[in-house]
């Protein structure tokens, strides 16, 4: 991201910010590259593999988070007013992607509702000023009117799929949960590729009213418990 000194100087503290969230800040003058702004991480505050980013600065609201993700061209998330920069996934974490997608795809086509993968934003109004904006892996939407003119989708997923990694695993369990729970997502798929399970919630009025494990080992087929049929075989999914 090239910004102006003047616009440096003007609006430090929400360029300070983008820093933070791993985005490259250039100042430039008269047109020329003219300075950097790097971040200054305390090494005793660094966790393995994280990638979220609190600002020390202030909350990052949602207008500040439009602003950097047509600026970047990397991929972030905001859940709460903290940013998080969302980092190249594994070939395991794809695999079981691609897999369940096509699981999805197959059995939804025809149907009102439909898959859809990340990158794909998906914009919740959780309160009046905390609007967040996350990336899952895979979403089904049956709400295709929440769709804008730009085909940004601002509504509510019926089913979300997260496809845990080492640097998303307490985010997904925990930030994604309760952010899923609280704005009427109905079902919750957390895949975690190195344990070979998949953990499926069934949400209902801002609490968990079901949930249920699928394991490799046990030779399972993940069953949806929203959509009646949907399945998939964990030993494709984790093959």
């Amino acid at each position: 991201m090239r910004v102006s000194s003047t616009k440096a100087q003007n609006n430090f503290g929400k360029y300070l910010k983008f820093v933070e969230a791993g985005e490259e800040v250039i100042v430039t003058k008269s047109g020329k590259d003219a300075a950097k702004i790097l971040p200054c991480h305390d090494a005793a505050a660094v966790k393995e593999e994280q990638s979220d980013y609190q600002s020390s600065s202030s909350w990052v609201s949602y207008e500040e988070f439009l602003e950097l993700t047509e600026e970047s061209e990397q991929r972030f998330e905001l859940i709460d007013g903290v940013i998080y920069n969302l980092a190249s996934p594994s070939y395991k974490h794809q695999h079981a992607v691609g897999e369940l997608f096509g699981a999805f795809y197959n059995w939804f086509k025809g149907k009102k509702c439909v898959p859809l993968t990340s990158p794909f934003d998906v914009t919740f109004f959780k309160e009046e000023n905390n609007i967040c904006v996350v990336q899952p892996d895979i979403v089904v939407i049956c709400d295709k009117d929440n769709l804008d003119e730009k085909g940004k989708y601002k509504g509510t997923p019926t089913l979300v799929v997260e496809v845990l990694s080492p640097s998303t695993r307490s985010k997904d369990m925990l930030k994604k949960l309760e952010l899923y729970k609280q704005c009427g997502v109905k079902a919750y798929w957390i895949v975690d590729p190195i344990n070979e399970h998949i953990l499926i919630y069934v949400l209902e009025d801002n609490d968990i009213v079901n949930s249920k494990t699928y394991s490799k080992n046990a030779h399972d087929a993940v069953h949806s418990e929203v959509f009646e049929g949907l399945a998939a075989d964990l030993q494709d999914v984790f093959a």
